[in-house]
């Protein structure tokens, strides 16, 4: 894991690299991908079939034996043990309540005029999910992106996560019953995305495609986009810790805290902050015994090795200007005052305040969504929520006498921009 400090020459360039990560530039990726969605454009069931088997190595002969019944999807939830079940459920309405603030209602008001002019806010029709499957089942993931959707008011959700070799987790579908998924298919990859944006003879086409996946996902989310939505091109997970003051005396705290990203995959970043020399060496100790007992030390050791790093600040001002610069994901701030921080915090994806607020909480149950920007995106972006399932629609309704001074305005403005029909059309308002 390599050792940065803001005094180092070289420090800008060594950041620099740090931070560099293309997820989906790969010329042979982006072919690959492209071919995918053009073979399921035209073929449909057909090709979704044939790849599920190939690349998944599902036993399905038809796509009927792809989708999951409803009433499966509740035998999975009855299934679950009780504190198993009792969790999920927890989770499940802390995102439910968190998500129902978000909602934004239809608008309008009355100008000076008497021209009335406003807002619709209406939900989208129809949203696809996507879940990742196989060794990577998180039902959190159904949770963070079924609920918000329907809190939304969206009719259908249509979820899709791959099942290698026939196999899914319970917890997924239990977690599909509880957010009130209303189609689930078990199919993934870039056919998945390619099904959803454009439709099949068995899948309905979406309006929107939310959720993470591997790189094939990732590509093929960014292929389709305008044809459908997409709420982002997600890289991998990241962290950043940020400690000071008595908060930075638990090392070993922060220490998992930066593992639970690491093993997450190989690609994972994991990047602890501080102001203090002495907490930088006893959390780099603390790391290492850390990964003695960690069962996915291995993928942790490559993360930390390749994306990881420990950086020593002069002061907190550095500190929070280095935030801005990372904008991170995941941001903990493990300091004894989090709030007097905040205001100088520009860009990140979401904020864990104090020493008891880990990120792995915010994984699960919080509330608030999971699903945020990442690779430095969080300077334009923010998590997934109600509003990424809600559009809007201008009202604008002009009254007789309201239109008229409005009209000559517009007559002058259309004449600059030579524009005749559209001088016309305003002229015609307030000349008759």
């Amino acid at each position: 894991m390599r050792k940065l400090s803001t005094q180092d020459a070289d420090f800008e360039q060594q950041l620099t690299e740090l931070l560099a990560f293309e997820t989906v530039n790969d010329p042979q990726l982006l072919h690959t991908v492209d071919d995918i969605i053009a073979q399921v454009r035209q073929h449909g069931d057909e090709v979704v079939l044939h790849l599920t088997q190939q690349f998944d190595q599902h036993p399905a002969q038809s796509m009927s034996e792809l989708e999951i019944a409803q009433e499966d999807l509740a035998k999975a939830f009855a299934s679950l043990d009780d504190e198993v079940k009792a969790a999920l459920s927890t989770a499940a309405e802390r995102v439910s309540e968190f998500h129902k603030r978000q909602v934004q209602e239809t608008w309008e008001y009355t100008d000076a005029l008497g021209n009335r002019l406003g807002q619709k806010v209406t939900p989208l029709d129809r949203v696809g999910i996507y879940v990742p499957g196989g060794l990577a089942s998180y039902p959190s993931s159904v949770l963070m992106n079924a609920i918000p959707a329907k809190v939304a008011g969206v009719k259908d959700v249509i979820m899709v996560v791959p099942a290698p070799k026939g196999v899914l987790n319970p917890l997924v579908l239990a977690a599909a019953h509880l957010a009130q998924v209303d189609r689930v298919f078990t199919i993934g990859g870039a056919q998945a995305v390619a099904a959803l944006a454009y439709g099949t003879q068995s899948i309905p086409q979406v309006d929107k495609i939310t959720g993470p996946g591997n790189k094939y996902v990732a590509a093929a989310k960014r292929a389709v986009f305008g044809q459908v939505g997409i709420d982002m091109i997600a890289g991998p997970s990241e962290v950043l810790v940020y400690a000071e003051g008595e908060a930075a005396d638990r090392a070993d705290w922060l220490a998992i805290d930066l593992l639970s990203q690491a093993e997450h995959d190989r690609i994972a970043q994991a990047i602890f902050v501080t102001t203090s020399a002495e907490q930088l060496a006893d959390v780099e100790t603390a790391i290492d015994a850390a990964l003695a007992e960690l069962p996915k030390a291995d993928i942790a050791r490559d993360a930390l090795r390749h994306r990881g790093a420990l950086i020593l600040v002069k002061d907190r001002a550095e500190g929070l200007a280095l935030i801005n610069r990372i904008a991170p994901e995941h941001l903990e701030l493990s300091v004894d005052t989090p709030d007097d921080l905040i205001d100088d915090i520009r860009h990140a994806g979401a904020i864990f305040m104090g020493r008891h607020t880990p990120e792995a909480i915010g994984d699960y149950c919080a509330g608030p969504n999971h699903v945020l920007p990442t690779s430095g995106t969080a300077r334009f972006s923010s998590p997934l929520g109600v509003y990424d399932f809600q559009k809007k629609s201008s009202l604008i309704y002009c009254s007789e006498a309201g239109s008229k001074p409005l009209a000559k305005t517009a007559d002058i403005l259309a004449q600059r921009e030579d524009l005749d029909a559209h001088a016309r059309s305003a002229r015609y308002r307030y000349e008759s």
